[in-house]
């Protein structure tokens, strides 16, 4: 499929209508798999005339998952949709521009998580804690909230477009993964709770919302784009603090 390796990630979805038409989007676009965190309702039946027949085996292999770092762990690029702007929800994408990130990540066989948030409130800043980019769709400002369904088929668009321009040519050369893979996003989180253990060992953090501080180290590290080898680094240096001072 044009999209082997993304998964669309509903966190919390209301109406099982809904997750019907949000599969008949990914089969629309080539995106062979869905996952539904923690969803208020999940009634098959009531989702698949909205799927429609292209969309019934999607609809047959959602995968259930009670927590958002559970559904994305396994993923190398969790890219997070938001209406809302300012505090915890800097350094917005557009579709696009997170739409080559992901055709970028995808040509290295890497997984890609796009992650949605609940319809009447979107995902809440716990939860785009877990998403490495953020990215939002521009609207009329007397009109900004967007059918679920829309969205996810907007940004499943946006990639599939982009997959297609970042293919190479026959004959050209696979895209490189110099210096190991990818971390994952669980990965990326064990790394997280390790420094925020450091820097709060060195008195470095203060107040009482450490997460909130901890914000710009996390748009680093998503910028980075660790790899294995960098992950195993920073996890050793995070160690030998810890061990100093104690």
């Amino acid at each position: 499929m044009l999209l082997e390796g993304v998964e669309i990630v509903l966190v919390k979805t209301r109406f099982p209508e809904n997750i019907g038409m949000a599969a008949r989007a990914c089969a629309n676009m080539g995106c062979p798999c869905m996952r539904l965190v923690d969803p208020e309702r999940w009634n098959r039946e009531k989702a698949a005339p909205l799927a429609t027949p292209k969309g019934q085996d999607l609809l047959d292999s959602v995968q259930l998952s009670s927590t958002l770092a559970e559904a994305v762990a396994s993923s190398t690029l969790v890219l997070g949709t938001t209406a809302r702007t300012g505090g915890w929800r800097q350094a917005l994408l557009a579709p696009a521009q997170a739409a080559r990130e992901a055709a970028a990540a995808l040509s290295r066989g890497e997984r890609v998580s796009l992650v949605f948030g609940p319809e009447d409130r979107g995902l809440n800043n716990e939860e785009i804690i877990h998403c490495q980019r953020l990215v939002t769709i521009p609207t009329d400002a007397a009109a900004s909230s967007l059918n679920l369904a829309q969205a996810v088929l907007l940004m499943l668009y946006e990639c599939a477009n982009a997959v297609r321009a970042f293919r190479a040519p026959p004959g050209a050369k696979k895209a490189g993964t110099a210096g190991g893979r990818a971390v994952t996003a669980d990965e990326q989180e064990r790394l997280m709770a390790a420094l925020k253990s450091m820097l709060l060992s060195l008195d470095y953090l203060h107040g009482d919302n450490p997460d909130y501080f901890m914000l710009p180290w996390r748009r680093l590290l998503n910028r980075a784009g660790l790899r294995r080898h960098e992950y195993d680094a920073l996890m050793g240096l995070c160690r030998q603090v810890r061990h100093k001072l104690n």
